[in-house]
């Protein structure tokens, strides 16, 4: 495995590769445009995991930095998945000092269950208590 560099420098990051593969390829941000998407990293802890200086990997952190955080938009590209990457994205993401004894940490994941469970994640223990307001495909034009 190649040697992921990660950094928190908003600047480093490569906003069209992320843009394009969170509108082109996620399944949660289908269709968002680069302006919210630069709006996002703007109010977030961005994480970008990088091979040289082409930028493979992203995750965004929403916090207060004190007891609250929400992990979302985590992806590595998937000509380099299966190499460790994301298991070291997480690592810098657990161990960064502005998100150290934070009361809730919170994510979403359709399909990573196995990756975020060794990094203490579980299903909510009081599910009652949480709530939502979701609004699924709300980046994705319509026709007419």
């Amino acid at each position: 495995m190649n040697r992921i560099r990660i950094t928190t420098v908003s600047t480093e990051l490569d906003i069209p590769l992320i843009h394009s593969f969170l509108s082109e390829q996620s399944s949660w941000a289908k269709g968002i445009s680069l302006e919210l998407v630069q709006r996002s990293i703007a109010n977030s802890l961005c994480f970008g995991g990088f091979l040289e200086d082409q930028q493979i990997a992203f995750a965004r952190v929403v916090s207060d930095y004190t007891t609250f955080a929400n992990l979302v938009d985590v992806f590595v590209l998937p000509e380099h998945r299966g190499r460790g990457y994301s298991k070291a994205m997480m690592e810098a993401v657990f161990t960064h000092p502005q998100l150290q004894g934070l009361r809730r940490f919170t994510l979403a994941t359709g399909d990573a269950h196995g990756l975020y469970a060794q990094y203490g994640f579980t299903a909510p223990r009081f599910p009652q208590s949480l709530m939502e307001r979701y609004f699924p495909g709300m980046y994705e034009k319509t026709e007419g």
